[in-house]
């Protein structure tokens, strides 16, 4: 670690807050907007990391895993912590990470996901159907999350009318995301991880024509995923599949009810749909912050960063920085074009589930637009103190019929 004293350091004072889990039960947006304006590079005393808040910075970073790796840990809660083998694949560093991606790919190619598309449809239409147009609704429990995780229980084998054992392991793996014990939290993780690894190994055994057999299945050059090594990436495809898409649906749908004439714009010329998708996913940017650790000494924007420090690539500041998104950086707008936002990462670690993420974006506008003229605020917002993910608890709204 640097032996420069942290009082000559950029950004102390600027970058202390994002710590503090009340900033993102609020609007942590006008700190990042301060951050790129005044201490773009910004350390963070308390737990001893930079933060990196504009676009180019961000994505330069995520890019180079030779100078910024992640198998040192991605979340500010793992500073310190050492691995054997990766926990995660998002903690995996080439060649590790390469040939994990290579194994699981063909599970997520795009004829698989087309594939998925009739059930994805049938579960938004059935969930839509239970909106009563003019009264408040809480979409996040009506919608935004059952919606991904019965997708995501079709594909791990979870029966339909279980899908309420994925929300709570879901839950339990995201720091910050719920106030249960740490003991409720270790005894459903170990709970998940036993049910998913023994229905993947059921799969090996009796394949079945899906998602999960494909995984369980799958072998590039003669080489397969260990029990492990599957239990491992079955983990992070219930969370990442479920946690990110439940919040690209909350936090889009809040962003149509904040910015009057975007719904009606949509209603009016449909072929807008995907570009409201991705709109969506700069707006929510599901995933606030990721870490890397230097793995020698280099510069950020003129700034010193020595080998071993952690640096948090801040997505939800760099989807909202002018330089990359023009001077209408702060506004929702469905029609943006470019659009060239960091929801789901860059390079070798960008999202192997993105493709379903913009279907099931896709698939939720279609079925609210078939049947509602506007949307609107129908109440207070609850936000999760979560530094990971943007997290919606709790967003009543108003859907109003034609």
């Amino acid at each position: 670690m640097s032996a420069v004293p942290a009082a000559s350091r950029p950004g102390t004072a600027l970058a202390a807050p994002l710590t503090d889990p009340e900033l993102y039960r609020s609007d942590p947006y006008p700190l990042y907007a301060r951050l790129r304006a005044e201490a773009p590079v910004a350390w963070n005393e308390e737990r001893g990391f930079w933060a990196v808040t504009k676009h180019a910075d961000v994505a330069a970073i995520e890019t180079d895993h030779v100078t910024f790796c992640a198998g040192r840990g991605i979340l500010v809660e793992e500073i310190g912590t050492t691995y054997a083998t990766p926990p995660t694949m998002m903690h995996a560093d080439p060649p590790v990470h390469t040939r994990y991606r290579r194994l699981v790919q063909p599970a997520f190619k795009p004829s698989t996901v087309r594939a998925l598309e009739p059930v994805v449809r049938a579960r938004a239409a059935a969930l839509v159907r239970r909106i009563e147009g003019g009264a408040p609704t809480d979409v996040v429990s009506v919608l935004s999350v059952p919606l991904p995780l019965q997708v995501i229980s079709e594909i791990l084998g979870v029966p339909e009318d279980e899908w309420e054992r994925c929300y709570e392991w879901s839950e339990a793996v995201i720091p910050g995301a719920t106030d249960w014990p740490e003991e409720r939290r270790s005894q459903l993780m170990t709970e998940m991880i036993e049910y998913l690894v023994g229905t993947a190994k059921d799969r090996r055994a009796h394949p079945r024509d899906d998602v999960l057999t494909r995984l369980a299945q799958v072998e590039v050059d003669g080489e397969r995923l260990s029990d492990d090594e599957l239990a491992m990436f079955l983990v992070q495809l219930l969370v990442a599949g479920n946690e990110t898409t439940r919040d690209l649906i909350s936090s889009g749908l809040l962003a149509f009810a904040d910015h009057a004439g975007q719904w009606a714009r949509l209603r009016a010329d449909r072929s807008l749909v995907p570009s409201a998708v991705e709109e969506m996913l700069r707006w929510s940017s599901p995933v606030v912050s990721f870490m890397r650790t230097a793995t020698r000494a280099t510069e950020v924007r003129g700034v010193a960063i020595e080998a071993g420090e952690p640096v948090l690539m801040v997505f939800a500041s760099a989807n909202r920085d002018g330089d990359a998104f023009g001077e209408s950086a702060s506004v929702f707008d469905v029609g943006r074009h470019p659009n060239p936002h960091l929801a789901f990462g860059q390079g070798n670690h960008f999202c192997l589930g993105a493709a379903l993420a913009r279907l099931e974006g896709r698939v939720v506008l279609d079925a609210l637009l078939d049947r509602f003229a506007e949307v609107e605020r129908a109440g207070d917002v609850e936000r999760s103190p979560s530094s990971v993910i943007n997290g919606v608890r709790r967003a009543p709204l108003r859907f109003v019929d034609p």
